[in-house]
């Protein structure tokens, strides 16, 4: 057989077109280039399917539209024992080769033209050279030779000696073989030119190109298994369902290969020792590389001395300072596997098991392999191995464990709970929420009268992800508590289906849910940390007591060493409201991680939306975008909008606060539309605080006013709505300058009366400067302001100190006192700069030209902001404000604003002149 490397081009392509291959054909461009006056041989090496057959052909295409003569010959393995084959396919292949070839008697004889006595191979290659230059005299010629090492013999002798002899013949030969396989072509001494594995870039645009319907997370796990093997990267596709190409079902553990890939990869295979095929086969399925273990297993059987054929022939490496054996490439692992019996494989399973007893986990999963039947005892250890996945992040593998535990589960009831249970750990950490209804209707056929809680809490999460509503998500989870409660009796299941309900309360955002929820968890005992913190410090922040708030900073100060996903989740979220997100900034981020490698999906959107909203109430604007595109990326890749709305109320809030009104609108449309038929008023309220701050950036401070009454009424503290926290100074704000001075009033008092000037540094800030902005005479608000600014740590929260500073200096301004009022607007202008808060900046200035301070005028080369220098820098690279505003996820219209601010700062008025004026610019710091 022959290597089976297609084209990776598809029928409408042109010649040669290869993806990720430019550098390979610049090389052989070269030497194309150099063959008419110098000749010469290259050997093109490479693995199985890695695309040498494709090359040769782009390279022979290349030749002959440079007029050069193209002589082909492929070594075909069930050929190889035909003296001359590969070499009569080369010289006959038309008749006026076959009539030069019979000019030359040594070549008429061994091509059976002639009858006599056959030559050497000596005398046979010298024969050959002389006729290729008698042919290259009149046009230049190419023998491209595929699959050299399946050569017949006496061909190989012959053609290896040619190749040796063409430099300065003004011919060519360009040959393609199998990185260590044996053959009678021996290339030893002729240049090399190694084709190596596609890049993870290359690879996608493949796969995208030739199959674009698949699935991006389907996508990422065929470049995983594949390495950048072409052939692997075309024909794995063919091996799922349509189903798993959408993402719709799951994965196989390990991709079964097509014929193409058996062939290429499990050829060498079949032709080694039994034990050492054995041994593959241990070593393929214990996974690790453990030597130790795969010694423990085939004891009796054979030992690892009988890896040495495998290794010659490159199948696998063994590391000598880790002790530790690699296959070559995933794909040989596979064919290893697939090329034994499912009773072999269930034997090394056995014998695995027998060799980890000292580590049940992996124990448990080679005995639940090696089962055929029910086995309640192997059910009850992979339910325990599911537990730890879950709290470690693991859960794909706790997904799996629980399906696998089903399977071998000896009843219909055990088999309903556990596949409930692993659709809802699929909702709630993998993302895997297009497999939740199959497992959720494979429960309900295993037994249609079993317990509803597990399906209830899986159904409710997907409900809210899809076209259900909160409150049919509600009734139907709390129903189940309620059903699961009355039998009173213990129950480890319940703290978790309450916290899902208290989540769906959260999204629904009506306190007479929150009065059912309470009804529900009322007498359980004990309550767990989390579902308190969640309850209290995130549910109602305005009621929390002083305790909760301490209990929520031993939590997250616990959270270093914690790696149990829901427990930091919970614990982060419950710190949004409160200022606390970087405490736990660093759990966040190492579960926004796994997002990237494509783990725990769900709890990696939320860390990023949490991420995200520490970064806009911190400053960091452009981390924020940054971070907000990443969690929607994902939450649009695994269809799942519920995790959606934070990063985009996120992205909204900063859009708005940067003047980029039409996204921040398309933002809050994008949430009410959402929100309106699930009854989602928390989401609403989302959207009502992005309309606020566009209103407020305006200078429309009515229409703030009535978006802000949204989210909480005038001079009240709404109950369960943590978001009246972070409009507090925006609603005392919208108050005052509508007139509505005694409203801005209630809220001090209300604010004073919670306690919230003593939850953090921020609240105590934004606490004082709205008595500030509600203080009727010009001295207590000077104080107020005064000691706003004062609060240890205010710079943490650059937008609001800002803010304050424009009130500080305004009210100055007012009072008569210009030159303290210019400090404090002066410094509130540069903060919105370095910010790029464009509206803001534009009304500090405004207020300092009122002060008498002088305008900035063209060539003024005040400083740019981080943001400004960004666009010039790739305005100056020449790219136009659509290109710029995709990179960094703004609108083509903010990109020409930034640019036309710093046009006047770097003395210049057209974008040519750019890249001189920045020379002289650092890079402002972030």
């Amino acid at each position: 057989m022959r290597d089976e490397s297609a084209p990776d081009t598809t029928p409408d392509d042109p010649p040669g077109s290869l993806v990720g291959r430019s550098p390979d054909l610049a090389r052989f461009d070269e030497f194309i280039a150099a063959v008419p006056e110098s000749g010469g041989s290259v050997v093109l090496l490479g693995e199985p399917g890695v695309g040498k057959t494709a090359l040769l052909g782009a390279v022979a295409g290349r030749a002959t539209a440079q007029g050069i003569q193209v002589l082909r010959a492929t070594g075909v393995q069930y050929r190889a024992r035909t003296s001359y084959s590969a070499l009569s396919q080369l010289l006959t292949a038309t008749h006026e080769l076959r009539r030069a070839a019979t000019g030359a008697p040594a070549l008429a004889t061994v091509l059976g033209i002639e009858p006599g006595i056959v030559p050497g191979p000596d005398a046979v290659a010298e024969a050959v050279v002389l006729l290729l230059k008698s042919m290259s005299d009149h046009r230049p010629v190419l023998l491209v030779l595929d699959d050299v090492q399946w050569l017949d013999r006496s061909s190989a002798a012959v053609l290896e000696r040619v190749a040796r002899r063409l430099p300065g013949s003004g011919a060519g030969l360009v040959c393609a073989a199998r990185a260590g396989e044996e053959g009678f072509f021996d290339h030893g001494g002729l240049p090399v030119h190694e084709l190596g594995p596609l890049s993870p870039a290359d690879s996608e645009a493949l796969l995208t190109r030739r199959f674009p319907a698949l699935a991006a997370r389907v996508r990422r796990r065929l470049i995983a298994d594949a390495e950048g093997n072409p052939l692997a990267l075309l024909e794995l596709p063919a091996a799922l369902t349509d189903p798993q190409r959408t993402a719709a079902a799951p994965l196989p553990r390990s991709i079964p290969l097509t014929q193409r890939l058996q062939a290429a990869f499990a050829a060498r295979v079949r032709t080694l020792p039994a034990p050492t095929r054995h041994l593959l086969l241990v070593a393929a399925l214990e996974g690790s590389g453990n030597l130790q273990v795969v010694r423990r297993a085939v004891a009796g059987r054979c030992s690892l001395k009988h890896l040495a054929p495998a290794e010659r022939v490159r199948l696998v490496h063994i590391d000598d300072a880790t002790g530790r054996l690699s296959f070559r490439h995933s794909l040989i692992r596979s064919a290893v596997v697939d090329l034994a019996s499912s009773d072999q494989r269930r034997g090394v399973h056995r014998a695995l098991a027998e060799a980890w007893t000292s580590v049940p986990e992996q124990r448990v999963w080679h005995l639940a392999q090696a089962s055929i039947g029910p086995d309640a005892e192997i059910a009850a250890l992979l339910e325990e191995v599911a537990e730890v996945s879950a709290r470690r992040g693991d859960g794909p593998n706790a997904v799996e464990a629980l399906v696998r535990a089903a399977g071998l589960s000896p009843t219909g009831a055990e088999r309903a709970r556990l596949l409930a249970g692993a659709a809802y750990v699929g909702a709630s950490l993998t993302g895997g929420l297009r497999e939740v209804p199959r497992l959720l209707e494979d429960a309900r056929e295993a037994d249609p009268d079993a317990d509803s809680l597990p399906q209830a809490m899986a159904a409710s999460v997907f409900l809210l992800n899809s076209y259900g509503d909160v409150d049919t998500a509600f009734r139907l989870l709390g129903g189940a508590i309620e059903q699961r409660r009355s039998a009173r009796s213990p129950d480890a299941a319940l703290p978790e289906a309450l916290a899902a309900l208290l989540m769906v309360c959260v999204y629904g955002g009506r306190a007479e849910l929150w009065a059912d929820f309470d009804v529900l968890a009322d007498g359980l005992d004990p309550v767990p940390d989390t579902l308190h913190l969640m309850r209290t410090v995130f549910g109602d922040p305005a009621r929390a007591r002083p305790s909760d708030w301490a209990r929520l900073d031993a939590a997250a100060a616990a959270l270093t060493t914690e790696r149990d996903p829901v427990r930091i989740l919970k614990v982060g979220t419950a710190c949004a409201y409160g200022d606390r997100l970087g405490l736990v900034e660093e759990s966040l981020r190492r579960m926004a991680a796994g997002g990237g490698r494509g783990e725990n999906i769900l709890p990696a959107i939320q860390a990023l939306s949490l991420l995200s909203s520490h970064a806009w109430f911190s400053g960091r604007w452009s981390e924020a975008r940054r971070l907000c595109r990443e969690a929607l990326d994902l939450c649009e890749e695994f269809d799942c909008p519920l995790r959606s709305w934070t990063a985009t109320f996120t992205l909204g809030c900063v859009s708005a606060a940067c003047g980029d009104f039409d996204a921040a609108r398309a933002c809050a449309d994008r949430m009410d539309q959402w929100a309106g038929s699930r009854r989602a008023e928390a989401v609403r309220r989302y959207a009502a605080q992005v309309r606020a701050t566009i209103a407020l950036a305006q200078g429309e401070f009515e229409q703030a006013n009535r978006h802000l009454s949204v989210i909480s009424a005038p001079g009240t503290l709404a109950p369960f709505v943590g978001q009246a926290l972070w409009v507090f100074l925006d609603a005392a704000e919208a108050a005052v300058r509508t007139g509505r001075r005694d409203r801005a009033l209630n809220h001090v008092a209300a604010a004073q009366a919670a306690g919230l000037d003593t939850v953090s540094p921020r609240l105590r800030m934004v606490v004082l400067a709205a008595a500030g902005l509600a203080a009727p005479d010009d001295d207590e608000a000077v104080s107020r302001y005064r000691e706003a600014l004062a609060v240890g740590g205010s710079e943490r929260w650059p937008f609001e100190q800002a803010r304050i500073r424009l009130y500080y200096g305004e009210r100055l301004r007012r009072a008569k006192a210009p030159a303290q009022a210019r400090n404090h607007l002066a410094a509130a202008r540069e903060a919105f700069g370095w910010l790029g808060a464009a509206p803001w900046a534009e009304r500090a200035g405004a207020e300092l030209r009122a002060c008498g301070a002088p305008a900035r005028g063209a060539g003024d080369r005040g400083p740019l902001t981080p943001q400004q220098w960004e666009i010039a820098s790739l305005a100056a690279l020449g790219l136009s404000n659509k290109q710029i505003g995709a990179r960094l996820y703004l609108s083509p219209r903010t990109v020409s604003t930034h640019l036309y601010q710093a046009f006047p700062k770097l003395g210049i008025t057209s974008r040519a002149a750019l890249r001189d004026a920045l020379e002289g610019v650092e890079r402002p710091p972030r």
